[in-house]
């Protein structure tokens, strides 16, 4: 039987790094086993905040990649101030952190690139994509956000090719997401983006989100929308998945780890606190405690924790490939995950926490009450889920774990994680687009 085709248009893709990556990646490693041929759209010359040439090996090598030109602002805008590679990556300096530059740039960012910086990438892509679709005889599309601009290409075809099945992904919302609130908009922008938003929403056959607060989100404003989570591919792992044995960590160290980016607006200063205490009170815990960076830890907050009595226990291994982060997660005995603190980002699910997930690691998460997170972790046992105010009880979820590792029992048990991988998500995938 003849595959169907699907183009993807994302502007994240190997070489560039980080869990958003990874997403149309996997699916277009696994879409060809469902019956589609997916074919991918993307800049020829991007400006990315994070690479990683590891995840160039997940490309299939009969996948067809189509490219064209994109002009962005962020390399004028990063000779101007330096922190502008943060907001590339929907990052910013908070609070005192802020300085002047950082202020203006901001400013600039959400009032006069709507929805954002790639949107003049939109244009040339519709036009090109017009005849490209007719060319090929493809009906099916895919836009993947942010950058929120790829929906906006989504949505000029729609209007030209009617017949067009569109499919708009977001993998994080649009004016939902956190940092929304810091982009210093004017009235009139913010009505802009909103009515974008709200447009996206109501001409997408589909529209698609990683959770299922964010899912029900986007049906309370018209989408057609359903909730496929991102997940963990098993064939990453260099050593085997969820095993049931006892570990007293392979360093010989009690190790408590956070792996990726970590911004100021996600910061769990309770959690520093904590083992801040914990080091200078317990001298069994200090004896044998470590605290591991693997990614882009924003400096305030390094600076912040090295100031402490954690300073003595801290590894930092900076920005590692995928492959190598998967290994640190795997030599670690507690994984920490971070959300934004406000009730409006209960629904984002980060997408190392699958990853997470198919270790068998214990889990620690930082975000609002009654999170997709949560639910997640109550379902698998994998963890416990904070808020950002808790301490006492974080401190005996530490303790208690500790105690479990010195006897070399703290069991990597997590369960009900099979319908998490990628494979069996692409499946869920390749039944929604069948959806007339």
């Amino acid at each position: 039987m003849e595959q169907k085709k699907i183009l993807i248009i994302t502007y994240y893709w190997p070489p560039a790094g980080g869990p958003g990556v990874q997403r149309w990646l996997k699916f277009a490693k696994y879409l060809p086993d469902f019956g589609w041929k997916p074919v991918i759209y993307t800049p020829e010359n991007p400006s990315y905040p994070l690479l990683d040439e590891s995840l160039l090996k997940d490309i299939p090598g009969d996948l067809e990649i189509v490219k064209t030109n994109i002009w962005e602002p962020y390399q004028l805008a990063e000779k101007l101030n330096k922190s502008n590679k943060k907001f590339k990556a929907g990052q910013f300096d908070v609070g005192s952190n802020q300085s002047w530059k950082s202020k203006l740039s901001i400013w600039v960012r959400g009032n006069f690139f709507i929805p954002d910086a790639r949107v003049f990438w939109v244009k040339p892509s519709v036009k090109f994509l017009e005849q490209y679709l007719k060319e090929h005889k493809i009906d099916t599309v895919v836009t993947s956000g942010p950058p929120h601009s790829m929906h906006l290409v989504g949505l000029n075809l729609k209007k030209k090719l009617p017949h067009l099945k569109w499919i708009a992904d977001f993998r994080d919302p649009w004016t939902e997401i956190s940092y929304y609130k810091h982009l210093k908009l004017t009235k009139s922008s913010d009505r802009k983006h909103r009515l974008l938003e709200n447009t996206v929403f109501n001409n997408a056959d589909i529209t698609l989100a990683t959770s299922y607060t964010d899912a029900e989100n986007f049906r309370s404003h018209g989408a057609n929308a359903f909730c496929i989570t991102n997940g963990f591919d098993e064939t990453d792992a260099s050593a085997p998945l969820h095993m049931t044995t006892g570990t007293t960590g392979q360093s010989g160290k009690f190790t408590l780890s956070y792996i990726g980016v970590l911004e100021q607006l996600r910061n769990p200063e309770n959690l520093w606190k904590v083992l801040d205490d914990l080091v200078q009170t317990d001298t069994d815990f200090a004896e044998h405690f470590t605290l591991k960076f693997a990614g882009r830890i924003d400096d305030k907050i390094l600076q912040s924790i090295e100031n402490s009595g954690i300073k003595n226990h801290i590894l930092n291994l900076g920005y590692l490939s995928h492959d190598k982060a998967i290994e640190e997660m795997q030599q670690s005995d507690i994984l920490l995950i971070t959300n934004f603190p406000n009730e409006s980002s209960k629904g984002i699910i980060p997408g190392k926490i699958f990853e997470y997930l198919a270790t068998g690691k214990q889990i620690i998460s930082f975000g609002p009450a009654e999170a997709d997170v949560s639910r997640i972790l109550d379902e698998t046992g994998a963890g416990k889920h904070f808020s950002y105010t808790d301490s006492e009880s974080v401190k005996h979820f530490i303790l208690e774990k500790f105690g479990l590792w010195k006897k070399g029992l703290l069991l990597e048990n997590a369960q009900n994680i099979e319908q998490f991988s990628r494979k069996n998500l692409t499946k869920k995938l390749a039944e929604i687009l069948e959806f007339k």
